[in-house]
């Protein structure tokens, strides 16, 4: 039976059998993100742990909350890195994997009252949300969606709240992905922090930037595949950051993970040829973190996805992370 992008994607994703709840496998059997990428990202991510937690006064109790946190990775590899004052929760619909350490919390919903650091690591292109497309008289109406197959057709009118949200930050004609339910979940996510900052990662576009056709795909097994939203693949879309930015407020830097990282001290430098003569077994080791570095900020790739960080609470804004 057909129904609308979002309630399938919610069905596929979240459901009994669905994509994120399924224990025997993780996202990362699917799809490589940077925290699978490298454990320089986790490196990086410490030093700006360091800066929030320096801004904040080094609190008794640090929070660190990853949102979407697939199987745990990025919060097993800091847990050795961190003070035992550094409070490790994640949020994740799927059942807590074993070997996790015990010092890492496990729950479906977010905490509040966090005072430290909320991450976001491609959680918000997960989010469920609705497609439109124009029928041949020009008007907007919801695309649905045979589960079980993919295959697509047009339904009933957008709504009021759609087509305010189109109006606004998708303008162009023709098929858009609906961005306002990401907004809310952000919003939310940013509302629970009550000092601190919240960080989300993803790929994603701004206003002028909105891709003609959409984005919504599939990826299994490392491949991208056509969107079946059945629980047998990611179903994914970029997110409108610049719209999930206005809805979580001021004050928030908007820039592209390769600045990020590169402000954090990852840069791709190729290690002196001196160093070959020296240290042959360094020097191995520098040029493949340098290969490591280099793929977390290439522009074409993880380096081109949006760092949007929110500021709450702190007299230092931009200084954070820039």
């Amino acid at each position: 039976m057909k129904a609308g992008w979002r309630v399938a994607m919610e069905a596929g994703l979240y459901g009994p059998g669905g994509f994120f709840v399924r224990a025997a496998e993780g996202p990362g059997d699917h799809f490589r993100t940077s925290a699978h990428a490298s454990p320089l990202f986790a490196g990086a991510l410490l030093r700006l742990i360091e800066r929030v937690d320096a801004a904040l006064g080094r609190p008794k109790v640090f929070d660190l909350v990853d949102v979407g946190a697939g199987r745990g990775e990025l919060l097993a590899a800091l847990r050795p890195l961190l003070p035992e004052r550094v409070r490790l929760t994640a949020v994740e619909v799927a059942p807590r994997p074993s070997g996790l350490p015990g010092s890492i919390a496990w729950q479906r919903e977010l905490p509040d009252g966090i005072v430290g650091l909320l991450i976001a690591t491609e959680w918000l292109d997960n989010v469920p949300l609705d497609v439109a497309d124009l029928d041949d008289e020009g008007r907007l109406r919801k695309v649905l969606v045979e589960p079980s197959t993919g295959v697509e057709s047009l339904g009933g009118l957008v709504d009021a709240a759609d087509l305010f949200w189109l109006r606004r930050w998708w303008p162009q004609p023709g098929r858009a992905e609906i961005g306002w339910p990401r907004d809310a979940a952000w919003a939310d996510a940013v509302g629970q922090v009550r000092r601190g900052c919240a960080l989300a990662i993803d790929y994603g576009h701004r206003r002028d930037e909105r891709p003609a056709l959409g984005t919504l795909t599939g990826f299994r097994a490392g491949r991208q595949v056509t969107p079946v939203p059945d629980g047998s693949c990611d179903v994914t879309a970029h997110v409108a950051v610049d719209s999930a930015a206005a809805a979580a407020g001021e004050p928030y830097v908007l820039i592209r993970q390769r600045e990020a990282l590169k402000a954090l001290g990852i840069d791709g430098g190729r290690p002196p040829l001196d160093l070959a003569r020296s240290d042959p077994a360094g020097y191995v080791r520098a040029l493949a973190a340098a290969g490591a570095e280099a793929e977390l900020i290439e522009p074409s790739g993880l380096g081109g996805h949006w760092w949007l960080l929110h500021s709450i609470g702190l007299d230092e804004r931009g200084s954070i992370l820039l």
